[in-house]
Protein backbone atom coordinates (compact mmCIF):
# COMPACT_ATOMS: atom_id res chain seq x y z
CA UNK A 1 0.00 0.00 0.00
CA UNK A 2 2.87 2.39 0.74
CA UNK A 3 4.38 2.30 -2.76
CA UNK A 4 0.95 2.50 -4.34
CA UNK A 5 0.13 5.56 -2.25
CA UNK A 6 3.38 7.25 -3.32
CA UNK A 7 2.63 6.60 -7.00
CA UNK A 8 -0.90 7.95 -6.61
CA UNK A 9 0.27 11.05 -4.75
CA UNK A 10 2.95 11.77 -7.34
CA UNK A 11 0.71 11.24 -10.36
CA UNK A 12 -2.18 13.27 -8.95
CA UNK A 13 -0.06 15.93 -7.22
CA UNK A 14 2.13 16.68 -10.22
CA UNK A 15 0.48 20.08 -10.66
CA UNK A 16 0.86 21.41 -7.13
CA UNK A 17 4.10 23.40 -7.17
CA UNK A 18 4.26 23.50 -3.37
CA UNK A 19 4.31 19.70 -3.11
CA UNK A 20 6.09 18.86 -6.34
CA UNK A 21 9.69 18.77 -5.07
CA UNK A 22 8.64 16.82 -2.00
CA UNK A 23 6.79 14.28 -4.14
CA UNK A 24 9.83 13.77 -6.39
CA UNK A 25 11.99 12.99 -3.35
CA UNK A 26 9.28 10.69 -2.01
CA UNK A 27 9.14 8.84 -5.33
CA UNK A 28 12.89 8.25 -5.33
CA UNK A 29 12.81 7.03 -1.72
CA UNK A 30 9.97 4.64 -2.57
CA UNK A 31 12.05 3.22 -5.41
CA UNK A 32 15.00 2.68 -3.08
CA UNK A 33 13.00 0.83 -0.42
CA UNK A 34 10.84 -1.29 -2.74
CA UNK A 35 12.45 -4.70 -3.09
CA UNK A 36 10.29 -5.58 -6.11
CA UNK A 37 11.13 -2.53 -8.20
CA UNK A 38 13.58 -2.83 -11.07
CA UNK A 39 17.10 -1.76 -10.15
CA UNK A 40 19.01 0.99 -11.92
CA UNK A 41 21.12 -1.66 -13.67
CA UNK A 42 17.95 -3.14 -15.13
CA UNK A 43 16.44 0.25 -15.97
CA UNK A 44 19.54 1.45 -17.83
CA UNK A 45 18.79 -1.18 -20.47
CA UNK A 46 15.80 0.95 -21.52
CA UNK A 47 16.74 3.24 -24.46
CA UNK A 48 14.83 6.22 -23.06
CA UNK A 49 16.55 5.90 -19.69
CA UNK A 50 19.92 5.77 -21.44
CA UNK A 51 19.09 8.92 -23.43
CA UNK A 52 17.99 10.89 -20.37
CA UNK A 53 21.09 9.85 -18.43
CA UNK A 54 23.36 10.77 -21.36
CA UNK A 55 21.79 14.23 -21.62
CA UNK A 56 22.19 14.85 -17.89
CA UNK A 57 25.81 13.63 -17.88
CA UNK A 58 26.66 15.92 -20.80
CA UNK A 59 25.12 18.86 -18.95
CA UNK A 60 27.30 18.13 -15.93
CA UNK A 61 30.36 17.88 -18.16
CA UNK A 62 29.42 21.21 -19.72
CA UNK A 63 30.07 22.88 -16.38
CA UNK A 64 33.79 22.26 -16.95
CA UNK A 65 34.00 24.86 -19.74
CA UNK A 66 31.15 27.08 -18.60
CA UNK A 67 31.73 30.62 -17.36
CA UNK A 68 28.26 31.00 -15.87
CA UNK A 69 28.17 32.60 -12.40
CA UNK A 70 27.09 30.54 -9.42
CA UNK A 71 24.15 32.79 -8.64
CA UNK A 72 21.09 32.88 -10.87
CA UNK A 73 18.04 30.81 -11.76
CA UNK A 74 19.96 27.88 -13.32
CA UNK A 75 17.02 26.79 -15.47
CA UNK A 76 19.22 24.12 -17.05
CA UNK A 77 18.79 22.06 -13.87
CA UNK A 78 15.19 21.39 -14.96
CA UNK A 79 16.54 18.92 -17.50
CA UNK A 80 17.34 16.66 -14.54
CA UNK A 81 13.62 16.39 -13.74
CA UNK A 82 13.41 14.09 -16.76
CA UNK A 83 15.12 11.49 -14.56
CA UNK A 84 11.81 11.12 -12.70
CA UNK A 85 10.89 8.70 -15.49
CA UNK A 86 13.32 6.14 -14.04
CA UNK A 87 11.80 5.56 -10.56
CA UNK A 88 8.23 5.97 -11.83
CA UNK A 89 8.63 3.26 -14.48
CA UNK A 90 10.60 1.04 -12.09
CA UNK A 91 7.78 1.11 -9.52
CA UNK A 92 4.98 0.32 -11.96
CA UNK A 93 3.61 -3.20 -12.19
CA UNK A 94 0.29 -4.86 -12.98
CA UNK A 95 -1.27 -4.23 -9.57
CA UNK A 96 -0.15 -0.61 -9.32
CA UNK A 97 -0.89 0.36 -12.91
CA UNK A 98 -4.65 1.06 -12.52
CA UNK A 99 -4.00 3.26 -9.48
CA UNK A 100 -1.32 5.29 -11.22
CA UNK A 101 -3.47 5.65 -14.35
CA UNK A 102 -6.49 6.75 -12.34
CA UNK A 103 -4.39 9.26 -10.41
CA UNK A 104 -3.05 10.82 -13.63
CA UNK A 105 -6.56 11.13 -15.06
CA UNK A 106 -7.94 12.53 -11.80
CA UNK A 107 -5.12 15.07 -11.52
CA UNK A 108 -5.57 16.12 -15.15
CA UNK A 109 -9.32 16.55 -14.75
CA UNK A 110 -8.84 18.60 -11.58
CA UNK A 111 -6.48 20.97 -13.36
CA UNK A 112 -8.74 21.08 -16.42
CA UNK A 113 -11.85 22.03 -14.44
CA UNK A 114 -9.89 24.58 -12.42
CA UNK A 115 -8.59 26.15 -15.62
CA UNK A 116 -12.07 26.13 -17.14
CA UNK A 117 -13.40 27.93 -14.06
CA UNK A 118 -10.63 30.52 -14.25
CA UNK A 119 -11.44 31.18 -17.90
CA UNK A 120 -15.23 31.05 -17.79
CA UNK A 121 -15.98 32.65 -14.40
CA UNK A 122 -12.98 34.82 -13.55
CA UNK A 123 -12.02 35.62 -17.17
CA UNK A 124 -8.37 34.77 -16.53
CA UNK A 125 -5.93 32.68 -18.52
CA UNK A 126 -3.84 29.97 -16.94
CA UNK A 127 -4.35 28.83 -13.36
CA UNK A 128 -2.78 31.31 -10.91
CA UNK A 129 -3.79 29.24 -7.88
CA UNK A 130 -1.55 26.41 -9.17
CA UNK A 131 1.15 28.79 -10.37
CA UNK A 132 0.42 27.65 -13.93
CA UNK A 133 0.83 30.18 -16.72
CA UNK A 134 -1.38 30.32 -19.80
CA UNK A 135 1.49 28.69 -21.72
CA UNK A 136 1.56 25.64 -19.45
CA UNK A 137 -2.23 25.37 -19.44
CA UNK A 138 -2.34 25.60 -23.23
CA UNK A 139 0.28 22.84 -23.50
CA UNK A 140 -1.77 20.76 -21.06
CA UNK A 141 -4.88 21.22 -23.20
CA UNK A 142 -2.88 20.26 -26.28
CA UNK A 143 -1.72 17.02 -24.66
CA UNK A 144 -5.28 16.13 -23.68
CA UNK A 145 -6.59 16.92 -27.16
CA UNK A 146 -3.95 14.75 -28.83
CA UNK A 147 -4.49 11.84 -26.41
CA UNK A 148 -8.26 11.98 -26.97
CA UNK A 149 -7.75 12.04 -30.75
CA UNK A 150 -5.33 9.10 -30.50
CA UNK A 151 -7.80 6.91 -28.61
CA UNK A 152 -10.61 8.00 -30.94
CA UNK A 153 -8.54 6.68 -33.85
CA UNK A 154 -8.02 3.31 -32.17
CA UNK A 155 -11.39 2.76 -30.52
CA UNK A 156 -13.69 0.08 -31.94
CA UNK A 157 -16.93 1.54 -30.58
CA UNK A 158 -18.49 4.24 -32.76
CA UNK A 159 -20.20 5.85 -29.76
CA UNK A 160 -17.00 6.00 -27.71
CA UNK A 161 -15.09 7.27 -30.73
CA UNK A 162 -17.65 10.06 -31.16
CA UNK A 163 -17.40 11.00 -27.47
CA UNK A 164 -13.60 11.10 -27.63
CA UNK A 165 -13.68 13.24 -30.77
CA UNK A 166 -16.11 15.59 -29.05
CA UNK A 167 -13.79 15.74 -26.03
CA UNK A 168 -10.83 16.56 -28.29
CA UNK A 169 -12.80 19.37 -29.95
CA UNK A 170 -13.79 20.74 -26.54
CA UNK A 171 -10.19 20.84 -25.37
CA UNK A 172 -9.13 22.41 -28.65
CA UNK A 173 -11.84 25.07 -28.31
CA UNK A 174 -10.58 25.92 -24.84
CA UNK A 175 -7.01 26.05 -26.16
CA UNK A 176 -8.13 28.61 -28.75
CA UNK A 177 -8.97 30.89 -25.81
CA UNK A 178 -5.42 30.82 -24.43
CA UNK A 179 -2.78 33.22 -25.75
CA UNK A 180 -0.17 30.55 -26.50
CA UNK A 181 0.11 30.62 -30.29
CA UNK A 182 3.04 28.21 -30.43
CA UNK A 183 1.36 25.40 -28.50
CA UNK A 184 -1.90 25.85 -30.42
CA UNK A 185 -0.09 25.50 -33.75
CA UNK A 186 1.88 22.52 -32.40
CA UNK A 187 -1.39 20.84 -31.37
CA UNK A 188 -3.05 21.43 -34.74
CA UNK A 189 0.00 20.19 -36.65
CA UNK A 190 0.26 17.09 -34.43
CA UNK A 191 -3.42 16.28 -34.99
CA UNK A 192 -2.86 16.47 -38.76
CA UNK A 193 0.20 14.21 -38.52
CA UNK A 194 -1.72 11.76 -36.33
CA UNK A 195 -4.63 11.47 -38.77
CA UNK A 196 -2.33 11.07 -41.77
CA UNK A 197 -0.23 8.42 -39.99
CA UNK A 198 -3.26 6.48 -38.74
CA UNK A 199 -5.37 6.43 -41.89
CA UNK A 200 -2.30 6.27 -44.17
CA UNK A 201 -3.82 8.75 -46.56
CA UNK A 202 -2.12 10.94 -49.10
CA UNK A 203 -1.92 14.69 -48.65
CA UNK A 204 -4.36 15.22 -51.52
CA UNK A 205 -6.95 12.95 -49.93
CA UNK A 206 -6.35 14.59 -46.57
CA UNK A 207 -7.05 17.97 -48.17
CA UNK A 208 -10.48 16.65 -49.21
CA UNK A 209 -11.17 15.46 -45.66
CA UNK A 210 -9.93 18.74 -44.21
CA UNK A 211 -12.54 20.78 -46.12
CA UNK A 212 -15.35 20.17 -43.57
CA UNK A 213 -12.92 20.47 -40.64
CA UNK A 214 -11.51 23.83 -41.67
CA UNK A 215 -14.78 25.75 -41.08
CA UNK A 216 -14.87 24.38 -37.52
CA UNK A 217 -11.38 25.71 -36.84
CA UNK A 218 -12.26 29.03 -38.42
CA UNK A 219 -15.35 29.19 -36.22
CA UNK A 220 -13.19 28.51 -33.15
CA UNK A 221 -10.84 31.30 -34.18
CA UNK A 222 -13.69 33.70 -34.91
CA UNK A 223 -15.34 32.97 -31.56
CA UNK A 224 -12.09 33.58 -29.68
CA UNK A 225 -11.23 37.22 -28.93
CA UNK A 226 -7.82 35.98 -27.81
CA UNK A 227 -6.98 34.63 -31.27
CA UNK A 228 -8.13 37.84 -32.92
CA UNK A 229 -6.09 39.91 -30.48
CA UNK A 230 -2.97 37.81 -31.03
CA UNK A 231 -3.44 38.00 -34.80
CA UNK A 232 -3.54 41.80 -34.65
CA UNK A 233 -0.54 41.77 -32.31
CA UNK A 234 1.40 39.56 -34.73
CA UNK A 235 0.80 42.08 -37.52
CA UNK A 236 1.96 44.92 -35.30
CA UNK A 237 5.06 42.92 -34.28
CA UNK A 238 6.02 42.38 -37.92
CA UNK A 239 5.65 46.10 -38.63
CA UNK A 240 7.94 46.93 -35.68
CA UNK A 241 10.51 44.42 -36.92
CA UNK A 242 10.55 46.07 -40.34
CA UNK A 243 11.28 49.35 -38.56
CA UNK A 244 14.21 47.76 -36.70
CA UNK A 245 12.42 47.40 -33.35
CA UNK A 246 12.54 43.94 -31.80
CA UNK A 247 10.93 44.69 -28.43
CA UNK A 248 7.86 42.56 -29.17
CA UNK A 249 6.87 38.92 -28.80
CA UNK A 250 7.87 37.82 -32.31
CA UNK A 251 10.78 40.25 -32.57
CA UNK A 252 12.23 39.07 -29.27
CA UNK A 253 12.17 35.45 -30.41
CA UNK A 254 13.81 36.32 -33.73
CA UNK A 255 16.56 38.17 -31.88
CA UNK A 256 17.09 35.26 -29.48
CA UNK A 257 17.36 32.75 -32.32
CA UNK A 258 19.70 35.02 -34.27
CA UNK A 259 22.07 35.47 -31.34
CA UNK A 260 21.72 31.79 -30.41
CA UNK A 261 22.78 30.58 -33.85
CA UNK A 262 25.68 33.02 -33.72
CA UNK A 263 26.73 31.58 -30.36
CA UNK A 264 26.55 28.02 -31.66
CA UNK A 265 28.63 28.98 -34.70
CA UNK A 266 31.33 30.38 -32.40
CA UNK A 267 31.75 27.11 -30.49
CA UNK A 268 30.01 24.44 -32.56
CA UNK A 269 31.52 21.33 -30.97
CA UNK A 270 31.15 21.85 -27.22
CA UNK A 271 29.00 24.97 -27.05
CA UNK A 272 29.32 27.88 -24.67
CA UNK A 273 28.97 25.68 -21.59
CA UNK A 274 26.13 24.63 -19.30
CA UNK A 275 24.13 27.57 -17.98
CA UNK A 276 25.71 30.08 -20.37
CA UNK A 277 22.94 30.90 -22.92
CA UNK A 278 21.27 33.79 -21.08
CA UNK A 279 24.59 35.30 -20.00
CA UNK A 280 25.95 35.01 -23.54
CA UNK A 281 22.91 36.83 -24.91
CA UNK A 282 23.13 39.73 -22.43
CA UNK A 283 26.85 40.09 -23.10
CA UNK A 284 26.70 39.75 -26.88
CA UNK A 285 23.77 42.01 -27.82
CA UNK A 286 25.75 45.10 -26.84
CA UNK A 287 28.06 44.73 -29.87
CA UNK A 288 26.31 42.20 -32.13
CA UNK A 289 25.09 43.76 -35.40
CA UNK A 290 26.01 47.24 -34.21
CA UNK A 291 23.86 46.86 -31.10
CA UNK A 292 20.63 46.10 -32.97
CA UNK A 293 19.30 44.08 -30.01
CA UNK A 294 21.02 45.93 -27.16
CA UNK A 295 17.75 47.16 -25.59
CA UNK A 296 16.17 43.72 -25.35
CA UNK A 297 17.55 42.75 -21.89
CA UNK A 298 15.68 45.78 -20.55
CA UNK A 299 12.55 44.76 -22.49
CA UNK A 300 12.52 41.29 -20.94
CA UNK A 301 14.89 39.49 -18.61
CA UNK A 302 16.75 36.81 -20.53
CA UNK A 303 15.71 33.37 -19.36
CA UNK A 304 15.98 30.94 -22.27
CA UNK A 305 16.09 30.92 -26.07
CA UNK A 306 12.51 29.81 -26.83
CA UNK A 307 13.78 26.85 -28.83
CA UNK A 308 14.90 23.44 -27.58
CA UNK A 309 17.55 23.00 -30.26
CA UNK A 310 19.13 26.43 -29.90
CA UNK A 311 19.00 26.21 -26.11
CA UNK A 312 20.85 22.90 -25.91
CA UNK A 313 23.12 23.81 -28.83
CA UNK A 314 24.19 26.99 -27.06
CA UNK A 315 25.09 25.02 -23.96
CA UNK A 316 26.68 21.90 -25.45
CA UNK A 317 27.04 22.47 -29.20
CA UNK A 318 26.97 19.40 -31.44
CA UNK A 319 27.39 17.26 -28.32
CA UNK A 320 24.10 18.54 -26.93
CA UNK A 321 22.28 18.39 -30.26
CA UNK A 322 23.33 14.76 -30.60
CA UNK A 323 22.07 14.04 -27.09
CA UNK A 324 18.72 15.67 -27.91
CA UNK A 325 18.40 13.65 -31.11
CA UNK A 326 19.23 10.51 -29.15
CA UNK A 327 16.53 11.39 -26.62
CA UNK A 328 13.86 11.81 -29.30
CA UNK A 329 14.95 8.62 -31.07
CA UNK A 330 14.92 6.64 -27.82
CA UNK A 331 11.48 8.02 -26.91
CA UNK A 332 10.10 6.89 -30.26
CA UNK A 333 11.85 3.52 -29.92
CA UNK A 334 10.24 2.97 -26.51
CA UNK A 335 6.79 3.25 -28.07
CA UNK A 336 7.78 1.22 -31.11
CA UNK A 337 9.17 -1.72 -29.15
CA UNK A 338 5.88 -1.91 -27.21
CA UNK A 339 3.83 -1.90 -30.40
CA UNK A 340 2.61 1.70 -29.98
CA UNK A 341 3.90 3.23 -33.18
CA UNK A 342 1.09 5.78 -33.60
CA UNK A 343 1.44 6.88 -29.98
CA UNK A 344 5.13 7.48 -30.58
CA UNK A 345 4.36 9.56 -33.66
CA UNK A 346 1.89 11.67 -31.66
CA UNK A 347 4.25 12.17 -28.73
CA UNK A 348 7.42 12.97 -30.65
CA UNK A 349 5.60 15.24 -33.09
CA UNK A 350 4.18 17.32 -30.26
CA UNK A 351 7.51 17.50 -28.43
CA UNK A 352 9.43 18.54 -31.55
CA UNK A 353 6.85 21.07 -32.74
CA UNK A 354 6.43 22.59 -29.28
CA UNK A 355 10.19 22.87 -28.99
CA UNK A 356 10.31 25.12 -32.05
CA UNK A 357 8.94 28.14 -30.16
CA UNK A 358 9.59 27.17 -26.52
CA UNK A 359 12.25 25.35 -24.53
CA UNK A 360 9.75 22.56 -24.07
CA UNK A 361 11.94 20.05 -22.24
CA UNK A 362 12.44 22.45 -19.33
CA UNK A 363 8.93 23.85 -19.57
CA UNK A 364 7.13 23.32 -16.29
CA UNK A 365 5.67 19.90 -15.63
CA UNK A 366 4.33 19.11 -19.10
CA UNK A 367 7.37 17.00 -20.19
CA UNK A 368 7.06 15.07 -16.93
CA UNK A 369 3.40 14.39 -17.73
CA UNK A 370 4.43 13.02 -21.13
CA UNK A 371 7.04 10.77 -19.52
CA UNK A 372 4.47 9.54 -17.00
CA UNK A 373 2.09 8.75 -19.88
CA UNK A 374 4.94 6.96 -21.66
CA UNK A 375 5.70 4.84 -18.58
CA UNK A 376 2.03 3.93 -18.10
CA UNK A 377 1.62 3.01 -21.77
CA UNK A 378 4.76 0.87 -21.74
CA UNK A 379 3.73 -0.90 -18.54
CA UNK A 380 0.22 -1.55 -19.83
CA UNK A 381 1.55 -3.18 -22.99
CA UNK A 382 3.98 -5.23 -20.94
CA UNK A 383 1.61 -6.70 -18.36
CA UNK A 384 -1.86 -6.75 -19.89
CA UNK A 385 -3.31 -8.47 -22.97
CA UNK A 386 -5.25 -6.29 -25.39
CA UNK A 387 -8.82 -7.29 -24.56
CA UNK A 388 -10.33 -3.83 -24.28
CA UNK A 389 -12.40 -1.86 -26.76
CA UNK A 390 -9.28 -0.15 -28.06
CA UNK A 391 -7.08 -1.65 -30.70
CA UNK A 392 -3.31 -1.59 -30.43
CA UNK A 393 -1.07 0.26 -32.88
CA UNK A 394 0.78 -2.89 -33.72
CA UNK A 395 0.47 -6.58 -32.93
CA UNK A 396 4.06 -6.72 -31.72
CA UNK A 397 4.64 -6.52 -28.00
CA UNK A 398 7.81 -6.58 -26.02
CA UNK A 399 8.92 -9.34 -23.73
CA UNK A 400 7.48 -8.86 -20.24
CA UNK A 401 9.79 -7.66 -17.53
CA UNK A 402 9.80 -10.55 -15.12
CA UNK A 403 10.83 -8.50 -12.12
CA UNK A 404 8.08 -5.94 -12.56
CA UNK A 405 5.51 -8.73 -12.84
CA UNK A 406 6.37 -10.20 -9.47
CA UNK A 407 3.32 -8.96 -7.63
CA UNK A 408 2.70 -11.49 -4.93
CA UNK A 409 -0.38 -11.28 -2.73
CA UNK A 410 1.69 -10.81 0.37
CA UNK A 411 3.51 -7.70 -0.83
CA UNK A 412 3.08 -5.23 2.01
CA UNK A 413 4.54 -2.36 0.00
CA UNK A 414 2.20 -2.75 -2.96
Amino acid sequence: MLIRAVLVCFAAGLWFSVLYKFLVVLLVLAWLIDDQAATFRQMIAEPLVQAIVVLCVFLLLGLLWSEAPLEGRHKWTKYFLLLVYVPFLALLNERRLPWATGAVIAGYCLVLFTGFYQWQVENRQGIPVLNMSYLSFSALLGVGCIVACYFACLCRSTLVRFCLALCALGLLYLQFHQSARGFLLATLATLIITLIAHFRISLSRFAVIAVPVLPVLLLFAYASPVVQERWVQAGADLEHIQQGHFNSSIGYRIALWDVGLYGIAQKPILGQGTGMPEHFFDRTVVQYKQGLYQNLPAFQKTSHFHNDWIEIGMQLGVLGLGALLFLLWAWQRTFRQHGLILAGVCMISFVVLSGMTETFLIFGRIPILLLVITAIAACRQRVKPDNSGITGDNKRQSTPDSKNEKTGKGDKND
